[in-house]
């Protein structure tokens, strides 16, 4: 690992010693649901949708005793679901029939089923299961970008530069440093470029005083 992206993402452990999922969840099938429904919507809003539906609804079986107008109206405040229900309802299936009950723990695997793609399968497979992998969600994305440590215009185009250049044992670790930094710092408007430790790197905060 090159020296500026140790410097970062030492720095950032030291921000965020204690950064984890926001997502709250007790199986891979609940964390699958949930990261489905986080698309464009806030982690604290699915939250409070999950733990109301998770009582009666949280495996594929009992997830398939709700017709798709049910669903719809459990999720309706996560935006977009109608396909968000559609996409559940139908990786449910799958997961019935393709495997076993079980949600698949390989990221190719993930990525067969509604709803799931590169992003999501990162998250399930590096949070559930514990394997290497960066989503690069929007804060990601901004962050990354901003610091100069992954470059691109595309969130593909990132997450190969952040797998380049960090080593695979802290992929995970380092997704949740830079979702941590983006929501409590590095904001998408409002960077609070003042109290950042890392702004010496951050191509926004130089490009401002030029």
């Amino acid at each position: 690992m090159d020296t500026k992206a140790q410097s970062i993402l030492d720095g950032l452990a030291k921000l965020y010693p204690d950064a984890k999922p926001a997502l709250h969840f007790n199986s891979p099938y609940e964390l699958l649901v949930a990261v489905i429904l986080s698309a464009q919507c806030t982690d604290e809003r699915v939250n409070k949708v999950t733990e109301i539906l998770f009582k009666e609804h949280n495996t594929p079986e009992s997830m398939l005793k709700l017709t798709q107008e049910q669903l719809e109206k459990y999720i309706f405040s996560c935006g977009f679901y109608r396909n968000k229900a559609a996409h559940i309802l139908s990786a449910s299936r799958d997961i019935l029939e393709k495997f076993g009950g079980e949600v698949p723990n390989t990221l190719e695997q993930l990525k067969t089923l509604a709803g799931v793609g590169q992003k999501t399968a990162n998250v399930v497979y590096a949070v559930a299961f514990g394997g290497d992998a960066i989503a690069v969600d929007t804060h990601v994305f901004r962050v990354s970008n901003r610091l100069g440590l992954a470059e691109g215009n595309t969130p593909a185009k990132v997450e190969d530069g952040l797998c380049r250049v960090l080593p695979k044992s802290e992929w995970s670790k380092a997704h949740h440093y830079l979702i941590y930094h983006g929501r409590r710092v590095c904001h998408s408007q409002r960077p609070d470029c003042e109290n950042c430790t890392l702004k010496s790197y951050c191509s926004h905060y130089n490009d401002r005083l030029t």
